[in-house]
């Protein structure tokens, strides 16, 4: 693998370490279960392509094709992760809620119902705008921190003999 997988990785799973922390301070719970959890700010979906576009931007530049490739890439993920999948979160919430409601109804039925219940549809699938833009400016942090670490261990590369 090269650095530039390596680095996208990495960033993936530290915005996902960053989002138990923030969740913390915002709602004074601590659930280290969100590191494997969707959803939540920031994107760890859109800090991954960031990260990736960003550091192929700063070691290949613009004009190239692995480039533009990653950008392209990179902006559909972005959209689907604050698109589609958020939209899909919300109509599992009012799935959801249709089911506590039916399950009311059939309680206060005298009739005697026997069906195993169906389990809850996760809720948190997608993002907000503003969790896809931070994952994004996290992930160009990356990128740019990455370059820079990657930078200096070419210099140093240098002096190495390659077998």
């Amino acid at each position: 693998m090269n650095k530039g997988v390596y680095l996208a990785l990495l960033s993936i799973g530290l915005a996902q370490g960053v989002k138990i922390p923030i969740h913390y301070f915002k709602k004074k719970e601590w659930r280290p279960e969100l590191f494997f959890g969707t959803g939540g700010m920031p994107s760890s979906h859109s800090a991954g392509v960031s990260t990736l576009t960003t550091y192929i931007a700063l070691q290949r530049g613009l004009p190239t094709f692995d480039f533009a490739l990653s950008l392209v890439y990179g902006l559909i993920v972005m959209y689907d992760a604050q698109g589609v999948r958020r939209q899909t979160g919300e109509l599992t919430l009012r799935v959801n809620s249709m089911n506590d409601l039916i399950e009311k109804i059939q309680k206060e039925e005298s009739l005697e119902y026997k069906q195993e219940a169906p389990k809850k549809l996760k809720e948190v699938l997608g993002h907000q705008p503003e969790e896809v833009v931070g994952g994004a400016l996290f992930g160009v942090l990356v990128g740019i921190v990455g370059h820079f670490m990657t930078k200096k261990d070419r210099k140093l590369s240098k002096f190495k003999l390659r077998f």
